[in-house]
């Protein structure tokens, strides 16, 4: 029996677009001829795994489809949530589909996780798949790269897991790291016997609807429409808090794999860096008195640049109208103006320019600086800048 993969494809990607009205779903947003849904769907063509599941929202039923129409997969089941109720009761209304034998093993993935070296990732899978059973749950951990505040950890005894630590301040993540701690991805493998169980014993009443749900579910064109009146009576619980958090019988599948969530814009800073040499074209160098920039990817309302300072350079005192930025230094120790704010930046140190702050780099020092750039707006122009000062003689 081969592991049927389940795609959880609901998310809003808020914390990317925190002001905007109209938020683009990170799973969606075109990085460059490339999505995150999109490398997931070709992650599970490996020959281990049967026709995936996505778990999704009738807001994103079109570009489901237009993605598995793209990346020709077609065999599919969509399983269609009628209202938010956070990953426990759509990971459960996935598991209760019919065409699932009680015994086949789940992979449950996020739709928007970039996970590179995929063939040691799915070496693990095939490997811990004689482990399952009727009641266990393999989750899998990263080894973190540096202590982040933006990523769940857990520690382990050999390979049980023993503690989740949620998102902890940078200066606790250093304590998990030097403990052994991993990241937590967020991804579960499991039986369909196993998640039933575990909801049977410790969420009844998310089992009860969901079921309920998935029964009076109405299937068309190879997509279940879960019943709404059920459904919305499931008590709205993240996997983790609702089942996680209560069982005894967590294995970890420990990795060391460049993994991300892209969930910042630091994060996807750091992946155009680490990619850049993709991104770059002659033709989108632009040389300046203080160094130069090159535009590495123009995206639907957000424009990634490195910013070339040489040792001297200074780029006028200025602000924007239109258009909010996210730094991260990748080379030097830039000087940064923050409206009244004075102070020095090191490679890897992220900071957020608001919209409208007045700011300015500066390059004291004998080596270069180098910064990659997240300009975020509906105008993101070379005229969206009011110059205060420069030493250029550039001032409007």
């Amino acid at each position: 029996m081969k592991i049927r993969p389940v795609i959880l494809c609901g998310g809003a990607g808020t914390r990317l677009w925190p002001k905007a009205k109209k938020h683009q779903a990170k799973q969606f947003i075109d990085f460059g001829n490339w999505t995150l849904l999109g490398k997931t769907l070709e992650r599970v063509k490996a020959s281990i795994y049967d026709a995936p599941i996505i778990s999704t929202n009738a807001k994103y039923l079109k570009q489901v489809k237009q993605h598995l129409k793209k990346h020709k997969i077609r065999k599919f089941k969509i399983v269609l949530e009628p209202a938010k109720r956070n990953t426990a009761p759509a990971i459960l209304s996935t598991a209760l589909i019919k065409d699932i034998p009680s015994e086949q093993p789940l992979m449950f993935l996020a739709a928007d996780h970039l996970i590179e070296k995929v063939a040691l990732f799915n070496k693990a899978i095939k490997k811990n798949r004689k482990r399952l059973n009727h009641n266990n749950i393999f989750i899998f951990g990263i080894k973190p790269t540096m202590p982040s505040s933006e990523f769940g950890y857990f520690l382990t005894k050999n390979t049980k897991v023993t503690r989740f630590i949620e998102k902890p301040k940078e200066a606790k993540a250093k304590q998990i790291i030097s403990k052994k701690g991993y990241w937590n991805s967020g991804m579960f493998y499991l039986r369909k016997d196993s998640i039933i169980n575990n909801f049977k014993k410790y969420q009844p009443n998310i089992y009860r609807n969901c079921n309920k749900a998935v029964t009076k579910a109405k299937y068309k064109s190879n997509v279940y429409y879960l019943n709404k009146q059920a459904f919305t009576k499931a008590a709205a619980k993240s996997f983790d808090y609702a089942i996680l958090e209560k069982t005894k019988d967590i294995n970890a599948i420990k990795l060391d794999i460049p993994w991300s969530d892209l969930g910042s814009w630091k994060e996807i800073c750091k992946m155009y860096g680490r990619n850049k040499r993709q991104y770059f074209k002659k033709k989108n160098v632009f040389h300046r008195p203080w160094g130069s920039y090159v535009n590495l990817f123009n995206g639907k309302e957000f424009l990634i640049k490195e910013l070339y300072v040489k040792p001297k350079g200074i780029l006028s005192l200025q602000k924007h109208h239109h258009r909010a930025e996210h730094w991260v230094v990748t080379h030097g120790k830039p000087k940064i103006t923050l409206n009244k704010k004075y102070f020095t930046m090191k490679p890897d140190e992220t900071i957020f320019i608001p919209l409208g702050a007045i700011h300015r780099i500066e390059n004291p020092y004998k080596k270069p600086v180098k910064i990659i750039e997240a300009q975020l707006g509906s105008i993101l122009k070379e005229t969206d800048i009011v110059r205060f000062q420069d030493v250029y003689g550039r001032v409007n």
